[in-house]
This record gives structure tokens, sequence and C-alpha cells, in this order.
């Protein structure tokens, strides 16, 4: 489904749930975006069924957690091969997200936690053991995200 495949309730529940995905029930979501809880359950089930939800997810603080090091590993891939690459990435202990680039020689973006150099050193390895070859380690100070405005700007209310 494209973005022509959905309507203006649909994107105002798509910006209800990047807003409070977790703390959110289809009564809430119902009462900001004027329609009744069952109709807001069956968006939702066919936004999750046609794959443009795809998750719900947990933002942690991994310092918090007793993970010290935050960090973001830059490598290169041959492009016949980034795909599957990044892929064997995800299963390395310790690695948060894998984000793969169309252009340039630094073409995967790893994101890893670990609790200190030593386990740096592991999971740098074990990316070059996959293939991928590490051009630079950087500690990451914080990381923020937003949702999407484009689907509603009026129902997200940036919560800082």
């Amino acid at each position: 489904m494209t973005l022509n495949g959905i309507d203006d309730l649909d994107r105002r529940i798509l910006a209800e749930l990047q807003r409070e995905a977790r703390h959110v029930s289809s009564r809430d979501i119902a009462d900001h975006v004027d329609a009744s809880a069952s109709t807001v359950r069956k968006r939702i089930q066919r936004l999750e069924s046609e794959g443009i939800i795809t998750q719900y997810a947990a933002q942690v603080d991994y310092e918090q957690a007793g993970y010290s090091l935050y960090v973001q590993i830059t490598c290169t891939v041959p492009i016949p091969e980034r795909s599957n690459r990044a892929d064997a990435a995800r299963d390395v202990d310790g690695v948060v997200g894998v984000r793969e680039l169309a252009t340039g020689e630094r073409n995967v973006v790893v994101t890893v936690v670990c609790v200190d150099g030593d386990d740096l050193t592991r999971i740098a390895a074990e990316l070059s053991d996959l293939g991928l070859t590490v051009l630079d380690e950087e500690l990451i100070q914080s990381d923020r995200s937003l949702p999407f405005t484009g689907f509603g700007s009026e129902a997200i209310v940036d919560p800082e």
C-alpha cells in the first residue's frame, strides 16, 4: 500500500501511535481522531497486515541498562553482498541496529551497545569475520528520534 492508499483517518491514527504507542488504547486514539474505538482497532489491524505498521519498539537508555558504550561502526561491503552481510550483522550479540546506505563506500552503519572496550573489540572482530570492513567507530553521545509529522502534525505533540 502506498501513501495514496491511506486516508486522513489512517494518517491521524499513525500520528497518535508514533506519539505514544505503548500507553495509548484504541479508545484514547478514537477520542483524538473523532472515530469509534472499533474503527480504530480495525484500521490498526489493517495497517499492520498491509505492512505499514511493522513493529512497536521501546526506547532504551542503554547506559542506565548497564551498557556504558553506545557506538556507531561504519563499514564497507561490496554492493552485491551488502544486503546479506547487513542481515548477518544483526545476529552479532550487542548489535542494536543496522542501516544499509544506497551510495558510497561507507555503505553499512552498525549501531552497537557494549560494556567496555573489550566487548567493542569482540563485536568489531565478529563484524569483520562476517565480511564487513570496519572503517570507523564513533562513540554516540545521545540519539534523539522524533515522530514523522507528515501523518498529521496537529496530532503530534513533542513531549519535551
